[in-house]
């Protein structure tokens, strides 16, 4: 179960990668979102997410991927 900031987050990825088709970073989710915390509680979130399978990160320092999982959520 994902908490409600999880969620608006992982909905950013997903939105986010389907319009540039970019890996998505934590500073452009701040950017684009107001939620008012750091981009280190953003990074923590995301590791979360990749832990449950929701995003994919090919390096600690890239962006993050929707997974099949995190493409299901979202819709």
């Amino acid at each position: 179960m994902l908490t409600a900031r999880t969620e608006t987050i992982l909905r950013s990825i997903v939105g986010q990668y389907i319009t540039r088709a970019t890996p998505v970073s934590s500073q452009s989710i701040i950017s684009d979102y107001e939620l008012g915390v750091s981009a280190a509680t953003i990074r923590n979130e995301m590791a979360h997410l990749e832990q449950e399978s929701y995003i994919t990160r090919p390096h600690p320092s890239s962006g993050s991927i929707p997974s099949d999982k995190g493409y299901r959520y979202y819709v």
